[in-house]
C-alpha cells in the first residue's frame, strides 16, 4: 500500500515502516559516530522502549557499549491494509538492527502496568541474561490500570492553581492562537500522579528486586522535565509538575531502599515527541527554542541528548553530576540564561504572521512528521510498503 501522513490534531495515525527504520538507523549511525560508552550498562532494561527518549535509551548502551536490551511497550501492529504505529515499526528496525550486530534484544508488547507485563520480563531476565544493572524508566500513558484494584487512572494536562491563559499554536492552522485552561480539582491532580508519578517505577524496582534479578549496583533513571516560567503553570506548576515532583521523591525513597545514587531523575530538554506535542503552549515554545539553539549552534534530538546522559553521566569516572536536588540535568544548554532571554522576548512579540520568520515552526512540523517515519532521506514515498512488520523477538 502507498502510506501517506494522515494527521489528526497532535497526532499522526499513519506510520511508514521503511521512513520508521530509516529513522531508527539514523540514530544509530549518529551513535555509532561517537567513541565507545565508558563504564557502559552491559544489560538493560527500557520501560516505554518505542518512541522518542525511551527509543533513544534503548538505541545508545546497544550500539554505544553493547549492552543487551529488554524493551517493553505498548503499541499497534500493522495489517493487510493499515498500518501499525510508529513505535511498533522502530522497534521492528530496532530489533533487526541489533540482530545484525550480535547484539541481544527482546521486546514485550503490553501493559507496563500489569503484573502479568512485569512478570514475563522477569522470566526473559532469569531466562536470557540472569541480571540487569541498569533499568531505564520511560514511560508516557494517558491512563493507567491500577494492578492491584483495577480502577482506571487517567492523566490531565491542567493548571493547579487559577485558570491560565496564555499563547500557544495551532499546528494544524499554523496560527499563534490563546489557550485558556480551567485549574484541575483535587480529583484530577491525585490522578495525574497515579498516572504519571513515580508509584509504577517503584513497583517495577520492587518486583525485580524480589526476583533477585538485579545486579549488585544497579542503576535507575527515570525522565522529567523543568522548563521556563512561561510554561510552569501548565507544566512545572500543573498536574504533570506535580506527578514530576512524586517521581523525585520515588527517586529519594528507592535510594533509600537499594543505596545512594542508585535512583535518579534526569531532567532533559523540550523536544518533540508524541508527548509533548499534546501539551498546550507546548509547541509554541519549542518552535521558537529550536530556532534560537540551532543559531546558537547548542540543539539537540532525543538521541544527543542521550548519548550525552550515559556519556558525560553514566560514563563519569565519579558518576552522574546532579544539581541541588539530586538531579541529572541534560536540560542545561537549554535552561542557559542567555538562551531563555532570548525565547522570552520572541513570546511577547511573536504573532502568526512572524510564525516563520522568528521561529522554526518548518524544523517543528519536520521533526513532527519524522516521528512518524515520514520524510527521511532515500526513502521512495510513492512505493508501495508492507505495513506488517514482524518484531524479531517480541514477548
Amino acid at each position: 500500500m502507498i502510506i501517506s501522513p494522515k494527521i489528526r490534531g497532535f497526532i499522526c495515525t499513519t506510520a511508514h515502516p521503511d521512513g520508521c527504520a530509516a529513522h531508527v538507523q539514523e540514530q544509530i549511525d549518529y551513535v555509532k559516530s561517537k567513541p565507545a560508552l565508558a563504564n557502559a550498562p552491559k544489560r538493560v532494561l527500557v520501560v516505554g522502549s518505542s518512541t522518542g527518549y525511551g527509543l533513544a535509551s534503548r538505541i545508545v548502551p546497544a550500539f554505544g557499549g553493547g549492552a543487551a536490551t529488554i524493551g517493553v511497550f505498548f503499541e499497534k501492529e500493522g495489517s493487510d491494509g493499515k498500518t501499525g504505529s510508529a513505535g511498533w515499526y522502530n522497534s521492528a528496525a530496532f530489533e533487526e538492527a541489533a540482530a545484525k550486530s550480535g547484539l541481544y534484544a527482546k521486546s514485550f508488547n503490553g501493559d507496563a502496568f500489569s503484573k502479568e507485563v512485569k512478570q514475563q520480563v522477569i522470566d526473559a531476565i532469569k531466562a536470557d541474561l540472569g541480571q540487569v544493572d541498569m533499568i531505564v524508566y520511560s514511560l508516557a500513558s494517558p491512563r493507567r490500570t491500577d494492578p492491584e484494584t483495577g480502577e482506571v487512572y487517567k492523566s490531565v494536562l491542567k493548571p493547579t492553581g487559577e485558570t491560565y491563559t496564555n499563547k500557544t499554536l495551532n499546528t494544524d492552522k499554523k496560527q499563534v492562537d490563546t489557550v485558556t485552561i480551567e485549574s484541575a480539582n483535587e480529583d484530577e491532580i491525585a490522578q495525574t500522579v497515579k498516572v504519571m508519578g513515580g508509584e509504577d517505577w517503584k513497583l517495577w524496582i520492587d518486583a525485580l528486586s524480589a526476583a533477585g534479578v538485579l545486579a549488585d549496583g544497579f542503576k535507575t533513571v527515570a525522565y522529567s522535565y523543568i522548563g521556563p516560567e512561561l510554561t510552569w503553570a501548565i507544566y512545572t506548576d500543573g498536574t504533570i509538575g506535580r506527578a514530576k515532583l512524586h517521581l523525585e521523591q520515588t527517586a529519594r525513597e528507592l535510594n533509600a531502599a537499594y543505596g545512594a545514587d542508585t535512583a535518579v531523575v534526569s531532567v532533559n530538554k523540550a523536544l518533540v515527541t508524541q508527548a509533548s506535542s499534546a501539551i498546550p503552549v507546548v509547541p509554541l515554545y519549542i518552535s521558537i527554542l529550536y530556532k534560537i539553539m540551532k543559531a546558537k549552534g547548542t540543539h539537540e534530538g532525543c538521541i544527543e541528548q542521550i548519548q550525552r546522559l550515559f556519556a558525560d553521566h553514566y560514563g563519569a569516572a565519579n558518576g552522574p553530576v546532579l544539581d541541588d536536588k539530586g538531579r541529572i540535568r541534560i536540560d542545561d544548554w537549554e535552561m542557559r540564561p542567555e538562551v531563555q532571554e532570548e525565547v522570552e522576548k520572541v513570546w511577547n512579540v511573536i504573532t502568526t504572521e512572524q510564525l516563520d520568520e522568528l521561529s522554526d515552526f518548518a524544523g517543528y512540523q519536520k521533526e513532527f512528521l519524522k516521528l512518524f517515519g515520514f520524510g527521511l532521506a532515500g526513502v521512495d514515498y510513492a512505493a508501495e510498503a508492507e505495513p506488517v512488520r514482524p518484531v524479531a523477538s517480541i514477548g
